[in-house]
């Protein structure tokens, strides 16, 4: 038999982790001496102690791992502990990579903020011919599922762009939602064409907005609306209609965020 310091230099787990692994009953001594209080451990408990040490770097509670010893022989059942943790970790990761490009984000525009401004103007967007696409989409980052329909019926019906082409987005819900977002899709083209199951072709008003162009990732969409609202308020001006987005040059042109050119419209009055 090995003593409690023996056994924690070979099993490189420290006395009092021992102790406290013999309090909730995940790893008992073999013996305690009734006179010294000296726990004894059984050389084949380092094999118990290894696989107590693996589940606890997969990031197993103790008292998950006290359950898992028991069945530990078990393949079947001990697979079953594996897969949910495994799951747990993917879903931890893809948190936490997310979280990392928040962090990042916020970096680079800590770096760029002495060079970033948002010049809003007044515009007036002309009368247009265009393909639209009226859809629900689950939350707003699901944009893309319009794009892919307005794509998928219009390549049989070889549109002609119009010169110059405008490719936006009409969100009109009146509040943020965190689902079944309501939005528009169009793009103006030159002729007429027939319409498909989900793309009808239209030609929308003219229209007056606040507009305000910006060069880089989407992150910054939210401190240019807030310029823009801030601007229609100082310059006596009243929101008319939904804001809508025109892509310039979107993800369709480039896979590099940098280089997207998106510009913000509210219609005013």
């Amino acid at each position: 038999m090995l003593r409690i310091g023996e056994f924690s230099k070979l099993s490189r787990v420290s006395v009092r982790m021992l102790r406290h692994y013999d309090d909730i009953g995940l790893l008992k001594p073999v013996e305690i001496d009734s006179f010294t209080g000296y726990r004894y451990y059984e050389v084949d408990q380092l094999l118990v102690i290894g696989r107590i040490t693996s589940l606890k770097d997969m990031g197993f509670k103790l008292s998950d791992i006290i359950k898992i010893l028991d069945i530990y022989d078990d393949r079947s059942q001990l697979e079953s502990y594996l897969e949910v943790r495994r799951i747990e970790l993917e879903a931890i990761y893809k948190q936490t990579t997310y979280q990392m490009m928040l962090l990042d984000t916020a970096r680079n525009r800590l770096r760029k903020e002495n060079n970033m401004s948002y010049n809003v103007s007044i515009k007036t967007i002309p009368e247009r011919y265009a393909a639209t696409v009226h859809m629900t989409i689950p939350h707003y980052e699901d944009e893309g599922m319009v794009w892919k329909i307005m794509m998928e019926e219009t390549n049989p019906l070889h549109l002609v762009e119009d010169d110059p082409c405008l490719v936006a987005a009409s969100f009109i819900d009146d509040e943020y939602k965190e689902k079944d977002v309501e939005l528009v899709a169009w793009k103006t083209v030159k002729g007429r064409y027939p319409d498909t199951e989900h793309v009808k072709f239209q030609t929308l008003p003219d229209v007056k907005v606040a507009s305000c162009t910006i060069k880089g990732g989407y992150d910054q969409m939210n401190d240019c609306y807030a310029a823009i609202f801030a601007w229609i308020n100082e310059n006596g001006f009243k929101i008319a209609g939904p804001m809508f987005n025109i892509y310039h040059i979107s993800p369709y042109e480039t896979q590099n965020p940098d280089e997207y050119v998106t510009e913000v419209c509210y219609p005013v009055e």
